[in-house]
């Protein structure tokens, strides 16, 4: 995980100079420092990039204009790092591709903390592609897991989703949180639960983040999100993803 090649954009120097010395400490080799959401575009552009932490208040192009154009390139995470604080932002960040948010002031630590989280997410993700695009073989075998819930399928080994015979782009989180809940289907989880079981940081849960990336799911997997048939919102207790047996019915 340590030579994970780490962009950190931000157009304060001493924020650039202070995340890059702590990562250094941390054991953190290939950090590249740029001040600008084109200066992030081109480096996205021109080489392999494993997380990107990225300031909202940039000049020109902000964070939140330039991250939808940083995720067509790739789909490495994007921590956004901000002094705003309202939940309203946070949604817009989550919304636009982001999969983490950081206000300013904050720890270095803690920074450093949510970049292994979802580095251990995404590279995991990121070798299950590279094993199956290597092997047809092993792709097709017995061994490779599938959840299939008829409109979609989830190739826990592929680290692929298919949604109507379609494969369907799904960020490393995203992908996870829906993996973990087709491993346990039917059974109702709340907000913290699913963060400290995908996220795996307790301390820092935030029930915005599990509710954007439960809406990011449903974008892909039901026919009107806005009427979900498969993950389900239980009010009071959190969500559940159905699963229907083969009349139709919920399964127990």
């Amino acid at each position: 995980m340590n030579d994970a090649s780490i962009l950190l954009v931000d157009d304060e120097q001493a924020i650039l100079d202070m995340l890059e010395t702590v990562l250094q400490k941390e054991g953190f080799t290939t950090i590249s420092k740029v001040t600008s959401a084109e200066e992030a575009l081109t480096a996205c552009t021109n080489s392999r990039i494993d997380i990107i932490v990225l300031d909202v208040m940039l000049p020109g192009r902000s964070g939140i204009d330039v991250a939808p154009f940083l995720r067509q390139l790739t789909n490495a995470p994007i921590l956004f790092l901000t002094a705003r604080t309202s939940d309203f932002d946070k949604l817009t960040g989550f919304a636009v591709g982001g999969d983490d948010y950081i206000t300013k002031p904050f720890n270095p630590l803690e920074v450093v903390a949510r970049i292994r989280s979802q580095l251990r997410r995404y590279l995991s993700a990121q070798r299950g592609q590279h094993v199956v695009s290597h092997s047809v073989e092993e792709s097709n075998s017995q061994s490779s897991k599938i959840y299939d819930y008829g409109r979609f399928q989830v190739n826990e080994e592929a680290c692929e989703l298919q949604v109507d015979g379609q494969a369907v782009t799904c960020p490393a989180l995203v992908f996870q949180l829906l993996l973990f809940l087709c491993k346990h289907p039917n059974r109702i989880f709340g907000k913290g639960e699913l963060y400290e079981s995908v996220w795996g940081i307790d301390a820092l849960k935030d029930d915005n983040t599990v509710m954007v990336h439960i809406h990011r799911i449903r974008e892909r997997i039901e026919v009107d999100p806005s009427n979900p048939q498969f993950i389900i919102n239980v009010r009071g207790l959190g969500y559940k993803l159905v699963q229907k047996n083969n009349k139709g019915i919920d399964a127990l």
